[in-house]
């Protein structure tokens, strides 16, 4: 309405999808329906477990609040449910109440306001007294609110322009009502304490004139107790006693949805939170919807002291946590009532996006533009509601937005983040950034920390995503990482270029130090570390370290992963500038190299190798594989010289060095000079397969497999799994010439060996050996008709099979083997009785 002059743009606020979360909700609702109907259920049981409490909780602008107001509309009028939600699950019948309170601290909520708005609800929808409640509700107000009428505060802070103005004469109905049961016929206002100490005193004797309220136990302790806070935060009590004793005409089932829990305390001080809590305890058969940024911990039994009611034996439901990346992952379902509101799919953010802007019924942002936005967003609602606000800022200048105009990160969302942090959460939350994951040890190293208090505050966050069975189990949201490490933080206490890069420094040297101290070094781990060191080195101009050892390491094996970490926006293009670009460039052509043309290889290395950056042995590894690849495309003379310079050196590539100078002897047809190199060169230039090598080209067989076993047996040893698999797999070829039976498992061990590794070279030699294998095999027989001649009947019967061999001596071969009879034996009987053999 005020962001343009233009009155036929409509802006809506638009809600997509969600069903998946009102489905969770229904069904919560609807045990929880079956829950309160049971026979044995009362509200008087102080010590049965509660599962009258769902929790909806998120990131920042992620749609709880709108979701939870989406929830009080279709609760309190089924025309405002969502078409796509479809119908509830629980029964036509039930009467629900919808409360909605804001917890925010905008909205200045107390405690005692809380209460007040459950029981002005009530009042609005039950329309009579509650006398046992409001009752107790008159004397704590006079005590506390001395001069201040009710209805004036109630004026005064809008709740009765919302709720209405029933409260205070249902209070005083009640009052009169009591009074004129105990036979106190000049009661007045101002002697409420005489009234709630007679009352006491006749529900403790249980007499005939308090009849009506003899039936809540607790109620004479709670008149009598000292009418504070901490015994108004028990009145809740009395409101459920009260409710569970409405006739049938006027039963009412409230649902109370709490948002923006995450303002009412922190870990440190949880007094409100207490108070709330016993307001949920106290009310089992009450539904509550809890929606904020952090699950509730009531579960916990380590919280005993700080909160009346913990541990999972009180709160089950609570206690079944779903870790965030799984709930995410299917959409926000989760086994309990702890349920992450995941992000919105593509669909759905184009779906927002096109209804949020209209104009003449047609969506004002266009499909590139809502493409962007999109891709951009990571699924966050508030991103896209940004965006749509910048696209307004870029109309109001007179130009028509482009797509370009959205590859923008919001600063607001900084702060939006980081409000709810404590200052070393923030802390940790920048240092994480730099990481594609880390677990606490590694957040706290690149925090700079002594402790690990706040990383391990900042994974119960649901900015951070949880895969439990990852290497390191925690990563930051796509959009609150981008935006943290991209927007201009205007923030108090916003990082400077040097704090960024001694942080990327930190985080640098904890990733090496993981890796050169694991029990366990893996290539799970060497992969991890070094992808996200390349990273770091790469970004933040650093010290090569660590990573020179973990690139000779990553080469050893030849595996060929991909390693190449993607380029950050904005960062520059072209030729290596650092020894971190050239270290990533080199490995990247390295792996790439088995799926792109030779060419392409030399031309990247070529690149590393004139910008002189990498320190003399990772220059060696360039050029050693340059050489391979110059090799490969008939280059032999750059290949020989390549070669020659990497073999004259020192560095632990000069006996595979002095291999590529054998291999290009035998091209040349110099068989003596490359069978003495390939003698000489030992398991590091692999000599045996280089061996095998040279007598496969003569067709020496048995000589080529006995030398590519002899490597196979050393690459075992030196557990190198790309050498045994490149060894079986010659031994495969060489095996499919001599002996296909034997081919057939040599392939299948050899297959085995490739599994997890990418050696597209090594896999297209075991599809050569399988070709070679079946080379003159003829096809297998197609069955014939019964019908025909030769079809023999008694091999159906016993083989399952079809036989068009004939009887000897009127005995079938399969019945023979049926019964383990050799045919011998069927001879001699017929002849020693006196039967013809051949004759039936």
């Amino acid at each position: 309405m005020f962001g343009t002059n233009d009155r036929s743009l409509t802006a809506d606020e638009a809600f997509t999808n969600r069903q998946g979360q009102w489905a969770i909700f229904s069904a919560a609702l609807s045990d929880h329906l079956q829950r309160i109907a049971a026979p044995d259920f009362s509200v008087d049981d102080m010590e049965a477990p509660r599962h009258n409490v769902l929790t909806f909780f998120g990131l920042g602008g992620i749609g709880k609040s709108t979701l939870s107001r989406h929830l009080e509309a279709a609760l309190a009028d089924s025309e405002q449910r969502p078409a796509h939600w479809g119908e509830p699950a629980w029964a036509a019948g039930a009467r629900i109440l919808p409360v909605r309170i804001d917890l925010a601290r905008s909205a200045d909520v107390s405690f005692e306001r809380i209460v007040l708005t459950l029981r002005l609800a009530l009042a609005q929808h039950v329309g009579r007294a509650l006398p046992a409640f409001d009752i107790a509700l008159r004397r704590w107000w006079d005590a506390n609110h001395p001069g201040e009428p009710l209805e004036e505060y109630l004026q005064r802070t809008g709740l009765a322009a919302r709720f209405g103005k029933a409260l205070p004469g249902q209070v005083q109905s009640a009052i009169s009502e009591v009074a004129q049961q105990l036979a106190l016929p000049g009661f007045v206002g101002s002697a409420v304490g005489r009234l709630t100490t007679a009352l006491a005193h006749e529900v403790r004797q249980r007499h005939e004139r308090a009849r009506a309220l003899t039936g809540c136990a607790r109620l004479a302790d709670l008149l009598e107790a000292d009418p504070d806070l901490d015994a108004l935060s028990f009145y809740p009590h009395l409101l459920a006693w009260e409710i569970a004793r409405l006739p049938a005409k006027k039963a009412v089932v409230p649902v109370v949805l709490l948002d923006t829990w995450e303002d009412i305390g922190d870990r440190t001080h949880r007094d409100l939170e207490r108070l709330v809590q016993r307001i949920v305890w106290l009310m089992p058969a009450t539904f509550f919807v809890v929606t904020g940024r952090t699950r509730l911990q009531w579960a916990d039994s380590e919280l005993q002291g700080q909160l009346d009611y913990t541990g999972p034996a009180a709160w089950p439901g609570l206690a079944a946590h779903v870790p965030p990346a799984r709930t995410a992952a299917t959409g926000g379902h989760g086994g309990g009532r702890q349920i992450l509101i995941g992000d919105f799919a593509p669909e759905d953010c184009d779906d927002y996006l096109a209804r949020r802007l209209t104009k003449d019924g047609r969506p004002l942002i266009s499909e590139p533009i809502r493409a962007v936005i999109t891709a951009r967003s990571h699924g966050l609602p508030l991103y896209l509601d940004l965006a749509a606000t910048r696209f307004l800022e870029i109309r109001r200048t007179g130009r028509e937005p482009e797509p370009g105009d959205f590859d923008h990160d919001f600063s607001s969302l900084v702060a939006r983040t980081l409000q709810d942090l404590t200052p070393d959460e923030r802390h940790v939350l920048r240092a994480v950034s730099l990481l594609d994951a880390w677990d606490v040890a590694l957040a706290t190293e690149a925090a700079g920390l002594n402790h690990q208090a706040p990383a391990l505050r900042l994974t119960e966050r649901p900015l951070v995503r949880q895969d439990e069975w990852a290497l390191w189990p925690f990563n930051l949201h796509d959009l609150v990482r981008s935006t943290i490490r991209g927007a201009d933080d205007r923030t108090d206490d916003r990082w400077s270029p040097q704090d960024w890069r001694d942080a990327a420094q930190r985080a640098h040297t904890a990733l090496g130090e993981q890796w050169t101290t694991s029990t366990n070094p893996g290539r799970t781990l060497l992969v991890a570390v070094l992808r996200q060191g390349l990273a770091l080195a790469r970004d933040h101009r650093l010290d090569l370290d660590w990573l020179t050892q973990a690139a000779w390491a990553y080469i050893g094996d030849s595996i060929w992963e991909p390693l190449a970490p993607p380029q950050r926006p904005g960062a520059a293009t072209g030729e290596p500038q650092t020894p971190a670009d050239a270290l990533v460039e080199t490995l990247s052509a390295l792996a790439r190299r088995q799926h792109e043309h030779r060419e392409r290889t030399v031309e990247r290395l070529t690149a590393v190798l004139d910008s002189g950056l990498l320190p003399d042995d990772l220059t060696d590894l360039a050029r050693y594989y340059r050489a391979k690849g110059q090799r490969d495309i008939g280059r032999t003379a750059d290949s020989h010289e390549g070669m020659r310079q990497v073999a004259a050196g020192t560095t632990r590539l000069a006996p595979a060095a002095r291999r590529g100078l054998a291999h290009l002897a035998r091209l040349a047809g110099d068989f003596p000079t490359a069978l003495a190199t390939a003698q000489s060169l030992g398991w590091e230039g692999h000599h045996q397969r280089v061996t095998g090598d040279l007598w496969w080209l003569h067709a020496e067989m048995e000589e080529a497999a006995a030398a590519y076993q002899a490597a196979r047996a050393e690459a075992e040893q030196h557990a190198v799994a790309g050498e045994r698999a490149i060894c079986q797999a010659q031994l495969s070829l060489v095996a499919a010439f001599t002996d296909p039976g034997l081919a057939t498992d040599a392939l299948a061990l050899a297959d085995q060996f490739l599994t997890g590794l990418d050696l597209r070279a090594t896999t297209l030699t075991t599809r050569i050996a399988r070709l070679v294998a079946d080379a003159g095999t003829d096809l297998p027989k197609q069955p014939t008709d019964p019908r025909r001649k030769g079809h023999c009947p008694t091999c159906q019967a016993f083989e399952g099979e079809r036989c068009f061999q004939r009887p000897r001596n009127g005995v079938h071969p399969a019945r023979l083997k049926k019964n383990n009879i050799d045919q011998a034996d069927v001879d001699r009987y017929l002849r020693a009785s006196g039967r013809r053999s051949g004759r039936r």
